[in-house]
């Protein structure tokens, strides 16, 4: 069996949804020491729908990959849906990730998860 799926291959070597949104109204950024890993995603939300997101991600072929296909999975999402993403659910839609490569979609969910309560602080000022 190949170590990854086609659509790992596929969103690694066309990641989607790949910049900056200059004028983000959430910015959510973590990182994993261990592996070297890090994310950034950008949010564009206009009553409180995810008009666009972008990511950077300095990482290996399984954190660009999952950073692509969650953003895929949340745009045009009611913020209350996006909320509910998982990293089980990133990992699925990829058709599965080696165990030891599950930290990936792991901080793809933490880093939306951390831009939309940057989204839910800015509006709350």
């Amino acid at each position: 069996m190949a170590l990854y799926s086609e659509k790992v291959m596929d969103h690694f070597r066309n990641p989607r949804n790949v910049g900056v949104i200059e004028d983000a109204n959430g910015i959510g950024e973590v990182g994993n020491a261990k592996c070297g890993d890090i994310m950034k995603m950008y949010l564009k939300i206009e009553d409180d729908i995810i008009q666009d997101v972008k990511f950077e991600t300095f990482g290996c072929g399984s954190a660009i990959a999952s950073s692509s296909m969650a953003t895929e999975m949340i745009k045009g999402q009611p913020v209350s849906e996006a909320m509910k993403l998982t990293n089980k659910a990133v990992a699925e839609a990829l058709d599965g990730l080696p165990d030891y490569k599950m930290h990936c979609s792991v901080l793809a969910e933490e880093a939306i998860k951390n831009a939309l309560d940057d989204y839910n602080k800015r509006k709350a000022e």
